[in-house]
């Protein structure tokens, strides 16, 4: 099995996310800055799943290689996000939220690495599936944290 998570590149540890066909890659060269599980309905929609997982990453430590497609749109909040997904096999790999300019979230799916970061929130709870259990070490919210717009 070829891991995600590759040996350390100059001291710096990297990972890939890719779509499903391979044509849309990421190459990111630090640990996510955080990771979360989302439950709202738009991550539902794109996912096709009852959650979403997601990992945050500063935009700077970001390759993003292969051309995607972008749908864009507006949050409960009034702001833009920007999915991107490839235009061959249709998978979400990474999104811009016009409210964090500095982070790139990428679909936890696309490293396709069973030992990646667990999540360490979960958010929008009130729309979570009743069936779904959410470990005792992941942070509830009903919507977003405190702080975070």
């Amino acid at each position: 099995m070829q891991r995600n998570l590759t040996a350390q590149a100059g001291g710096v540890s990297t990972a890939n996310a890719q779509c499903a066909c391979g044509a849309l890659k990421l190459m990111l060269r630090e640990p996510p800055q955080l990771t979360a599980l989302c439950h709202c309905f738009a991550c539902q929609r794109r996912t096709g799943a009852p959650f979403s997982a997601n990992a945050f990453y500063s935009i700077n430590c970001v390759e993003i290689s292969g051309t995607s497609a972008e749908f864009i749109r507006t949050a409960e909040s009034g702001r833009k996000v920007r999915m991107h997904f490839c235009p061959t096999c249709g998978s979400t790999v990474y999104w811009k939220a016009d409210v964090s300019p500095f982070w790139i979230g990428v679909a936890v799916g696309s490293f396709a690495d069973p030992a990646f970061a667990p999540p360490a929130i979960s958010v929008f709870e009130q729309s979570k599936h009743k069936w779904v259990k959410v470990a005792d070490t992941v942070e509830p919210f009903q919507g977003l944290p405190i702080g975070q717009h």
